[in-house]
This record gives C-alpha cells, structure tokens and sequence, in this order.
C-alpha cells in the first residue's frame, strides 16, 4: 500500500474542495505506465467515503468532482448523486477534443442537466500538450461554453500555456454567469483580466512552490470574493509534498499559503471561499 502524505493541522473554519477527480484516486480509471502519480493514488486503497472522512477531519468538509471524458463524467455525477457533500462536473478535456463529437457532446449537455452536476469542465485550451489539435480544442471549447450557458451551470476552464487565446473565446462566445479558473495558473495582470470580468480564479498547489512567485502575486491581487482553492487531487500537490499524491485533506496546506499572501486570518479566507463556493456551485 502507498503511503499517502501525513495529514496537516485542521482549519478552524470550514472550506471545501473545488476541484478533484475521485475516479483517478480510487482507480475506476486505470492509471497508465506514464502517470505514477495516479498509480500511487490508487495503490492507497482509498474509496469515496475514505477520502471524505480524511477531508472532514481537516476541515475540507465538501468537494467537486470533476470529469475530463465521458466515461469520467458519468462516473463522477453517479458518485455526486451518491454522497451529499460532493458536486460533480462534467465535460471533455481540451487534451480529448478530438473525442468532443456531436452524440458525445450531446450526453455531457444531459448529464449536465442532473441538479447533483453543479459544473460543466473541465473544458478549456492546452496548449502545452499535441494531444488534440487547436482546431478541436477551440471548437470544443465553443460547445462546452455553450452547454453551460443553456444549462445555467458554472463552466470550470483548463488553461494551460493558453491564456490570451481562453479570454479572447470566452469575449467573442459570450461567458456564461459564472466561469472558474482552475489550478489558475495565470499571473498578475492576467488575474486583473479576470476580476474585470468577474472570472472566479481557484488555486492550487503550485502557488505553494518556490519558482512559482507569479502565481503568490496572482493571489495577493485576486479579490478574495472571486477566490477558490482546490488541490486537482491526486496531481499537483502542496509543499512539502511535491512528487506524492494529493488528496482533499490537504487543502489546508494551500489555504494557509493563500491567507498568508493576502495577509489574511485563514478563517477569513475560509468563510470568503465557502461562500464564492455557493455563489458558483450553488447550495450543498
């Protein structure tokens, strides 16, 4: 069995997960050669209610789920629809565009429709990756922004080395109500675009890691009514824990990081990004 990192100290207040895939950290996706970080996760052994119960016991006390393909989003809306403290989002990767065809498209806009699917993501542009091509990726993007729209449902973005090319969509399509940067990976000024906008920005790990000083000053500027946190479990955990795999309970390391950047009571920031969470995913 893996072992998973140690548990930090709990939050006084309560907050919640925004983004995390639950169908990787309890192996109902078989983790590739390529991916050690998921086969560590999945050698943990954890089930859904063992990753809630760890969460819970750190103050991580809710969570979003969140499908990159259609197998994954169904997953993740059945366990949404199993356990009161979790949301699910549904969508195609920009990395799977090339998989966003109409009938497939069509099943992400119905499940979309299920009240415990609270998200339509993640969704995006990544072009970091050559796994899909820009033209499938732009035109995926275009339909998901349009599922969340006729759905009324947050639209959670992967942004990756794509910036420019994610806002100048989302201004041309029209954004939906609500939009969710994940893993925000943008920098100051980039962050200054999305408060104008009213873009909420969720962030992760990274903004913990010693090279990553843009994504801190990112933070200090985001407006702490526009902020989530989240861990994008089981990737991109926190210091001092880079290379393991992340879980929930481990929010609290970024959550204090984020607090101490804005110079910020850790409860403050909580109680701000447990109500960012209704106004985004709506009620628990």
């Amino acid at each position: 069995m893996s072992k998973l990192p140690a548990a930090p100290e709990p939050l006084s207040s309560p907050v919640f997960d925004s983004h995390c895939h639950l169908d990787i950290m309890v192996g109902n996706r078989q983790a590739s050669s390529g991916d050690p970080v998921a086969q560590a996760a999945q050698a943990s052994e954890a089930s859904v209610r063992s990753i809630l119960a760890d969460a819970r016991a750190v103050g991580v006390t809710r969570l979003v789920t969140i499908g990159y393909d259609l197998a994954s989003s169904r997953w993740n809306a059945d366990a949404a629809a199993g356990h009161d403290d979790v949301h699910a989002g549904v969508a195609i990767h920009p990395n799977e565009a090339h998989a966003a065809t109409p009938e497939v498209l069509a099943e992400i806009e119905a499940l979309a429709g299920r009240p415990e699917v609270r998200a339509v993501g993640e969704t995006g542009l990544d072009y970091y990756r050559d796994w899909a091509s820009k033209d499938d990726q732009h035109a995926s993007f275009r339909a998901h922004i349009e599922i969340a729209k006729r759905t009324g449902k947050a639209l959670v973005i992967h942004d990756r080395e794509a910036h420019d090319d994610v806002l100048k969509v989302l201004a041309a399509e029209g954004a939906p109500d609500v939009v969710v940067f994940h893993s925000y990976s943008g920098d100051a000024e980039m962050a200054k675009k999305c408060a104008e906008a009213g873009y909420f920005m969720s962030f992760s790990g990274p903004v913990t890691y010693k090279n990553a000083s843009y994504l801190r000053e990112a933070a200090a500027v985001a407006p702490a009514e526009l902020m989530l946190v989240e861990t994008d479990a089981p990737y991109l955990p926190p210091v001092p824990h880079r290379g393991k795999p992340n879980a929930p309970y481990l929010i609290p390391l970024t959550l204090r990081c984020l607090a101490e950047v804005k110079n910020v009571h850790p409860d403050r920031l909580c109680e701000a990004i447990s109500g960012n969470g209704i106004t985004v995913f709506g009620e628990w």
